[in-house]
Parts: structure tokens; sequence; C-alpha cells
């Protein structure tokens, strides 16, 4: 109630619906797939790596309350060379 009211006493309401409409009405490509390359995939990877590394780490002799810590550490590593890469493969083709 009370944002309708603070629009109804807005000088600039009519160019705030203009400004809506048009962003409503506007057409352009799907970034859906930008979208989940962008988040869902470095999170993906993030946390297999991080498996990965868990288990790598947990069979070796001296395991040690910091395997955690390193295989967090190296599955960020992993994760930032692969956004690195893409990001890098994407600038060259444009």
């Amino acid at each position: 109630m009370v944002e309708q009211n603070f629009c109804q006493l807005c000088n600039q309401r009519d160019n705030c619906r203009q400004a809506y409409e048009k962003l409503g009405n506007s057409q352009g490509p799907s970034v859906v797939s930008e979208v989940i390359f962008a988040f869902l995939v470095p999170m993906l990877v993030f946390i297999v790596a991080l498996a990965v590394f868990e288990k790598i780490l947990a069979q070796t002799p001296a395991a040690t309350p910091l395997a955690t810590a390193v295989g967090f550490i190296l599955a960020l590593i992993v994760t930032a060379a692969l956004m690195l890469t893409v990001k890098k493969a994407t600038n060259e083709n444009k």
C-alpha cells in the first residue's frame, strides 16, 4: 500500500511506467545458457574438485587436520584456473 501511495504522489510516475513497459516488452536472445555456465558450472567444478582432493588427501599416510583446508584451496585453484581459461577463450573468440 505504501508503494502505491508513493508512486501516486511522484511526479515521474508516468516515466517510470513507460520505462518498465519498455523493459517488459523488450526482445532479445536467451541468456539461460550463459547464466548456467557462469554460475552453475564453476560451482559444480568446485564441488567435484573438492571431493576429489578430499579423497586423495584422506588416503595419504600423513592426513592432517589441515587436509580439508588444503583440499579447499586446491579446489579453489582448479575452479579459478577453469574460469580464467574460459574467460580467455571467450575473449579470443569475440
